[in-house]
């Protein structure tokens, strides 16, 4: 469809003229971002500010009239997968993304849409990344909205129209799954990004951008690359000597920076939150010796060059997927009794970490979950006391990992509230078992991980798996960083909850994986205000003002790894992706939830011999559970597979070898023969029967 950008230029100046700033769409700088407190009817920066505190100054709605929000106004996104995007809004216009990278432009008052841009993913390239298609937002500059798309380039668009100003290409190297799904920063004229891919074999690093022409200013690699060639800088200098041998050239070595960043004007230093090892079993990937830097790291380095500074390992020589890429905030804390510069992390390993982000220096470090691969971390030394407990390289057979893979705290932001002292933080215990591959077994196939640890199948028995579910808990927690303690904390009967916003009206907004918006007293944590959203809202709320009124804003759509690989350990909710915008005083409605599918169709004979299913149930968990869930058990966000009629399953081998390429679903005909195809589609049959014998017993 062809875009009106007359029209759009037409409502943005409208709305330009109705806002206390009548200026450029998103005019945005280092002097606005840095002085955001002045202007805090705006939300100029993915963390408001600089150091992504995501406290709003804003109080009209606060603790004594938060409970009459009502809908002011929403907006349906186009794709419904997983939404992780934070909105800017700056001026009354809303800048966000929805799934596959698409960027929508809306008035911040109504949700009229005024642009949108599609960077139109290729279709094959979805089914090519870790984690769903989601995309966690966009960054404004000087008229200007800077997109990281799916896959791996980096777009400038117009803010007044979305055309394209320029582009670049990212990817390191295109015969591997890099990805891009974290929201751009930019500082002092350059756009910062990275990249994903660890689990598909690739080598992290961040790239800066001039924000105005798109030419590459420089970039810092993670992790070090061939021994047997020079390295790049010092940083890499200083990394290599802590990987042994060479394993990990062909396994990329990992250490993407997929997600966090934040930045100190006054020391001009730029944090970087860098990733897991590829792959994580460390005997492959560095001969189980060394500390593997930049893995699972603080990095601390120069803006305006790229150059080193300082590193804080959180999790030397990961093994366990416990990356570093968790959001970071920047603060100054009195600490016994003197006032410290101080970076704030809460990784997935389970520990809160505060760090003097001037030097580095670790100022403690205490856990907020229950774990068992650490007892604690010596404060001599800055480094944690491994137990054997989850050590599954050890020979000794798989291990139960606390926290999991997914951690005790994910991609989801937390905030800090300057007038509490407390960080809220979206926390959850989650567990797993691990086992080491006995040889590598590397498959050089863009859809398909390889890290070298074997992750043992959800057992099919539904009552096993509802005891397993019960372990898995979702917590929000007011962490008081001095003290290094919880002071309140509200329970979730799921994990993977949504980030949080604190503001000076005393509140604390969050969405739950069940479908709800809900604001508690930032003091106490009394819930005081509630309402649906009718699918898992993951991303972090934002607040802003247009015209002396004060929205809060929840980007809603289930989606991500949690649902879509853990299938019955889900809260299972439809995918329905939008923009839930809510004020004082109002009473919109929203449509109804979607349904999701409640009866089965006929049921497909099933042909495959008892011993045929073992295998074919390792082949479907390997190859397919990243997507339609562990045990073919969907999380109600991709098709669950145990529901297919009797047309799809007669189309099933022509699906799996690419026939449906063009809707996202990778083609596996290079490493799976049409027989493993059958012997999948045979155990998808049995997990259909399963269900219906489940769904025939009487209720309890």
């Amino acid at each position: 469809m062809k875009r009106n950008y007359a029209v759009a230029a037409v409502l943005l100046a409208a709305i330009a003229c109705t806002t206390v700033h009548a200026r450029t769409p998103a005019d945005v700088n280092g002097e606005r971002i840095v002085n955001a407190d002045k202007e805090p009817g705006n939300w100029m920066s993915h963390g408001r500010t600089y150091d992504e505190q995501r406290f709003s100054p804003l109080g009209k709605v606060h603790a004594g009239n938060v409970d009459k929000l009502g809908l002011a106004w929403t907006h349906k996104l186009d794709i419904d997968r997983g939404v992780e995007a934070t909105a800017i809004v700056v001026d009354g216009v809303m800048y966000t993304t929805g799934a596959a990278s698409i960027v929508y432009a809306l008035d911040a008052r109504t949700g009229k849409l005024l642009w949108k841009y599609d960077p139109k993913i290729a279709i094959e390239a979805m089914g090519q990344g870790c984690c769903d298609i989601i995309n966690r937002g966009v960054a404004v500059w000087k008229g200007k909205v800077y997109l990281g798309a799916f896959d791996g380039r980096l777009i400038a668009l117009d803010a007044r129209t979305g055309k394209v100003a320029w582009e670049v290409d990212t990817v390191l190297d295109h015969k591997k799954s890099y990805t891009i799904s974290g929201a751009p920063r930019i500082v002092k004229g350059k756009v910062l990004i990275g990249n994903g891919g660890a689990e598909y074999g690739v080598r992290g690093y961040v790239t800066a951008y001039d924000a105005d022409s798109g030419k590459q200013a420089w970039r810092f690699f993670t992790v070090p690359g061939d021994p047997k060639d020079p390295a790049e800088n010092k940083a890499m200098e200083i990394a290599l000597k802590t990987w042994h041998g060479n394993n990990w050239v062909k396994w990329g070595g990992g250490g993407t920076a997929w997600d966090s960043m934040a930045y100190d004007p006054e020391l001009n230093q730029l944090y970087i939150g860098v990733g897991n090892g590829s792959p994580w079993n460390y005997n492959f990937r560095s001969e189980g010796k060394g500390d593997n830097l930049f893995l699972s790291s603080i990095v601390a380095i120069n803006p305006d060059n790229g150059e080193y500074i300082w590193h804080y390992q959180t999790t030397p020589g990961d093994r366990w997927d416990y990356t570093a890429t968790q959001h970071m905030i920047l603060a100054d804390l009195d600490i016994k009794g003197r006032k410290r510069k101080v970076i704030m992390q809460a990784p997935k390993n389970g520990f809160f970490y505060v760090i003097d982000r001037a030097t580095g220096e670790l100022l403690s470090a205490e856990k907020f979950v229950p774990i068992n691969w650490a007892t604690h971390v010596d404060m001599a030394t800055g480094r944690p006391v491994l137990t054997p407990d989850a050590d599954y390289l050890d020979g000794k057979g798989a291990k139960v990992i606390l926290p999991s893979f997914l951690g005790a705290h994910s991609w989801q932001p937390m905030s800090f509230n300057p007038k509490t002292g407390y960080v809220y933080l979206p926390a959850q215990e989650s567990v797993a078992q691990l086992e080491a591959q006995k040889e590598p077994l590397f498959i050089p196939h863009k859809s398909v991980v390889n890290i070298g640890v074997e992750v043992p199948d959800l057992p099919e028995d539904t009552k096993i798996v509802k005891q397993i579910r019960s372990a898995w808990k979702g917590r929000l927690i007011a962490w008081d960083p001095v003290a290094q303690k919880a002071a309140w904390t509200q329970e979730y009967e799921s994990a993977w909850n949504g980030g949080t916003l604190s503001t000076a009206g005393n509140l604390v907004f969050q969405g739950t994986a069940d479908g709800r918006a809900v604001a508690y007293a930032a003091d106490t944590g009394k819930k005081l205000w509630e309402a649906k959203v009718n699918s898992g809202a993951m991303a972090a709320p934002v607040t802003y003002e247009v015209n002396g009124e004060q929205y809060v804003t929840f980007m809603v759509g289930w989606g991500g790894v949690f649902p879509l690989l853990t299938g019955a350990l889900s809260y299972k909710v439809q995918a329905d992706a939008r923009v839930v915008t809510f004020k004082l005083g109002a009473s919109g409605k929203l449509p109804p939830p979607k349904l999701i599918a409640a009866s089965l169709p006929p049921l497909q004979p099933l042909n495959a011999a008892p011993e045929q299913l073992k295998t074919a149930r390792t082949m479907f968990n390997g190859f397919c559970a990243s997507c339609h869930g562990l045990n073919a058990a969907s999380g109600g966000v991709l098709p669950d597979l145990r529901y297919m009629t009797s047309k799809t399953h007669g189309m099933f081998a022509a699906i799996v070898s690419g026939a449906r390429i063009n809707r996202g679903m990778p083609a596996f005909s290079s490493i799976l023969k049409p027989e493993d195809m059958e012997l999948i589609r045979q155990y998808v049959i049995k997990r259909s029967h399963d269900l219906d014998a489940e769904l025939k017993q009487p209720a309890p």
